[in-house]
């Protein structure tokens, strides 16, 4: 099950360039693949890393390796969601003000607070710039509540003029026993795949990982490897976003659980990374440190 992808008109008009993505999402769930990574022969003369998995060698890649530990929200690196919903799925309105900093947490928050057509504020964030090839990482406690979804993914499409690739992990509310892991290509789907978080994802906060490569994608939970992908069709090959939200659902029931709210709750985030293949691991714990 998946949630429809409605990008905001108000966000695709945006005239700073890296304003031109709402959120994730379709419904229906697909996958495709195209594209082939090219070195030139100067690879005699500059020392060139021409592997299968050269991030540089993607089309619209320009995000680089980095580590925030969000003692502060950087402007420069990430755009808060405000103003807009991603359909009539979504019971929520994304608001900068359910993003906060808190001791070196960022926070997104979930609360009943009439926000634009919606009876509940929500928060989102989102890299301005893409990423490709490399290892992505998140130190995240999910928030509590059934109907509702924290998520850490990656995702590019239309508003960017790119086919809709997307990577995920998603806690969903009704069971935080597990997380939902799953990607799409060209909008095509259908490859979710449930793992177990130790002690609930809700609990405490749990280290999520991929290792996306051209031939294989490899998700990890607390640096233990829990699922794998070989199938070129079911890899994304666009440059992406790196995306966290929060958000509810009344509709969604089967997929996210009965929506039933309670109090405020809010996703935390204590440290996201990318590492480009051939780069420094970001941090000691970073499943890059150790790749084969």
């Amino acid at each position: 099950m998946r949630r429809p992808h409605n990008p905001q008109s108000r966000f695709a008009r945006a005239s700073i360039t890296p304003r031109t993505e709402c959120s994730k999402g379709s419904k229906t769930m697909k996958s495709d693949r195209f594209g082939r990574l090219w070195c030139l022969a100067l690879v005699t003369a500059l020392p060139l890393n021409c592997s299968v998995g050269n991030a540089a060698a993607q089309d619209g890649a320009n995000g680089t390796s980095f580590m925030d530990d969000f003692d502060k929200l950087d402007s420069k690196t990430w755009f808060v969601s405000d103003g807009w919903d991603n359909g009539a799925h979504q019971n929520c309105t994304w608001s900068k003000k359910q993003v906060k900093i808190v001791n070196g947490i960022l926070e997104l928050g979930f609360e009943e607070r009439k926000e634009g057509k919606r009876n509940f504020a929500c928060g989102e964030i989102q890299t301005r710039k893409r990423f490709g090839y490399g290892t992505y990482e998140a130190r995240i406690k999910a928030a509590d509540g059934s109907g509702l979804n924290s998520a850490f993914f990656t995702y590019i499409g239309p508003t960017d003029k790119k086919p809709h690739d997307e990577i995920d992990f998603e806690v969903l509310g009704k069971n935080t026993a597990k997380v939902q892991i799953n990607q799409y290509v060209s909008a095509k789907g259908g490859n979710e795949f449930l793992a177990d978080v130790p002690g609930g994802a809700n609990q405490g906060f749990n280290d999520y990982a991929f290792v996306w490569e051209k031939d294989r994608l490899r998700y990890y939970i607390n640096g233990e490897l829990v699922h794998e992908v070989t199938d070129p069709a079911n890899i994304p090959v666009n440059a992406q976003k790196i995306f966290f939200s929060l958000w509810g659902t009344d509709t969604l029931s089967d997929w996210m659980g009965t929506f039933s709210y309670k109090e405020p709750t809010r996703l935390q985030v204590d440290r996201v990374a990318f590492t480009a293949p051939g780069d420094k691991c970001q941090f000691a714990e970073s499943v890059a440190c150790r790749l084969d």
